[in-house]
């Protein structure tokens, strides 16, 4: 058996993020178009034999818990519960470099990196397999399971594959705001407009039709947020284009600059594009 892995983990924008509606179990239905792009976080899962099941997780950020609150935790809890493994200690090394609280799926793309990995040295599980782990631990580990570009619908785990264009992304995400996916869709609930624009089904087109897509970029989420945070503002009134991903606070513009006025108090990624795969091996591969 292989003991040793090394998994690249794509972060994900929303090209269009539209509320439906709130279900009975407290999440929301949503239609978004979701992308992934070429800012990794990497995981080095490694196995060995024990006399009862351990998780260990460690890495180079200091903003995530290392243990059963991160949700790469309660991943591999959940793959060896499931496949019935029983004396095996698993440990992953995360190296973080997607911005956490971001609206990037950093979280997700972590827990859905585990799977895919574990699965690969293990060999439990097939592809429908795979995607119902997914699915039972959060809205857009799906997505980051199967890459590329994909329609999201229900919570966010119902996918369906569009065409990958390719175009390069900027991201900007101020320093020292981040904003949760519960406060983001609370702020939308209280709204008492909500908008009704289709721009998801205009998006699927402009993807399929080869025309320009940036006209069709949208994210209620954005209109819900914006007004509360100046740091937000200021990146609209510097970049009328960009659009914010997901529940923030990072925004994207798909182009490329060779710098940015936005000041110091911003993180900025300005030599991204899109990406066509989700979780993969790295290009190490085995180790």
């Amino acid at each position: 058996m292989k003991n040793i892995v090394k998994i690249k983990c794509p972060a994900k924008i929303n090209l269009t993020l539209e509320v439906v509606n709130k279900r009975e179990d407290g999440f929301h239905n949503i239609k978004s178009i979701m992308q992934m792009i070429s800012l990794y976080d990497y995981l080095t899962i490694s196995l060995k034999e024990s006399n009862e099941n351990k998780i260990l997780l460690s890495g180079t950020s200091n903003q995530i818990p290392y243990d059963e609150k991160n949700l790469v935790y309660k991943a591999v809890e959940l793959y060896l519960s499931t496949a019935g493994i029983k004396n095996l200690c698993v440990d992953v090394y995360i190296e973080k470099n997607i911005p956490i609280a971001a609206g990037l799926a950093g979280g997700s793309t972590d827990a859905a990196g585990v799977i895919y990995g574990l699965n690969y040295l293990l060999k439990n599980f097939d592809s429908v397999g795979l995607n119902d782990l997914c699915a039972q631990l959060g809205s857009d580990l799906n997505v980051c399971l199967n890459g590329g570009c994909v329609l999201a619908t229900s919570r966010g785990e119902v996918t369906q594959q569009l065409p990958v264009i390719t175009s390069p992304v900027t991201l900007i995400k101020p320093k020292n705001l981040g904003i949760s996916a519960g406060e983001a869709y609370k702020k939308y609930a209280a709204k008492e407009i909500k908008p009704q624009n289709n721009m998801t089904e205009k998006m699927i087109e402009a993807l399929g039709s080869g025309a320009d897509i940036k006209q069709y970029l949208y994210n209620d989420l954005e209109y819900a947020v914006f007004e509360d945070y100046e740091e937000l503002q200021k990146i609209k009134r510097s970049y009328p284009e960009a659009v914010m991903s997901g529940s923030g606070s990072t925004f994207f513009i798909l182009d490329k600059f060779e710098s940015l006025s936005t000041g110091d108090n911003y993180l900025i990624f300005n030599d991204l594009h899109f990406v066509n795969h989700g979780v993969d091996l790295a290009e190490s591969k085995v180790l």
